[in-house]
């Protein structure tokens, strides 16, 4: 019995396809934040890539809470692996924005992810971290 190319080609064609679908790793991120000056306000937790930490995309995920105690958890389920960064604001005031003085400098509380020491907002790569496919806690100041 002859088959057809087509025939042949199909079983392979399959096999390719269920590749290509196999879903990417994932993990959960669960981040501590530490250090808020008041439980007043709304704490609003961004996870960004490169292109979200420009501001020329949005973020990955974001979530808003109220402080719970000395120390806020917030978990981020499922997220794709790759290279990303946290931006935190304590929005204490409720206002939706972060508060600057005259110069520019925050008087309201923020944080980014490996808690960089700069007098200026990081670069990604100082607040960038990697997530792959295991389950991924960190702790962020509030400062």
């Amino acid at each position: 019995m002859r088959r057809s190319p087509a025939s042949l080609i199909a079983p392979f064609a399959l096999i390719a396809t269920g590749a290509l679908a196999a879903p990417l790793q994932a993990a959960d991120l669960t981040v501590s934040l530490h250090d808020a000056r008041t439980q007043d306000g709304r704490f609003q937790v961004a996870l960004v890539d490169a292109g979200g930490y420009a501001g020329s995309a949005a973020p990955v995920a974001a979530r808003e809470l109220a402080p719970a105690g000395a120390v806020t958890r917030v978990t981020f389920d499922g997220v794709p692996a790759g290279r990303y960064a946290l931006m935190v604001i304590h929005d204490e005031n409720g206002n939706g924005t972060l508060d600057t003085n005259l110069v520019g400098m925050p008087v309201e509380g923020y944080g980014f992810s490996n808690n960089p020491r700069v007098t200026r907002k990081p670069t990604f790569e100082e607040a960038a971290f990697d997530v792959g496919a295991d389950a991924l806690a960190l702790d962020v100041s509030i400062r």
